[in-house]
């Protein structure tokens, strides 16, 4: 069974003629690269060891995190909801100044 987004499907380990496994792990390591500089610059690479481009048996690209340790999973989410919570700051219009 896959879901809608293809994530679940088993990894592409034998290739079938006519798939663009080339173009979807592209787009994966892509992806990788972004991530892996990010938490490169908030120093937690050595967090994600497993992080990696790959791709399914129908060509869809997938980034891969790996095993990591349950704090950098909980640190992970905490800066993605800081992010998602600036995001939402910033698209409220501000209050009128008073004068």
């Amino acid at each position: 069974m896959t879901d809608r987004r293809g994530v679940i499907a088993p990894r592409a380990e034998n290739l079938t003629a006519g798939v663009s496994y080339v173009r979807g792990w592209g787009e994966a390591r892509r992806g990788a690269d972004r991530l892996a500089g990010q938490l490169a610059a908030l120093g937690l690479e050595a967090d994600f060891p497993g992080l990696a481009a790959d791709v399914n048996v129908r060509g869809d690209g997938l980034v891969r995190l790996g095993t990591v340790r349950p704090e950098a999973a909980l640190l992970l989410a905490r800066l993605i909801q800081a992010g998602s919570e600036a995001k939402n700051c910033e698209a409220r219009p501000s209050a009128p100044a008073s004068a």
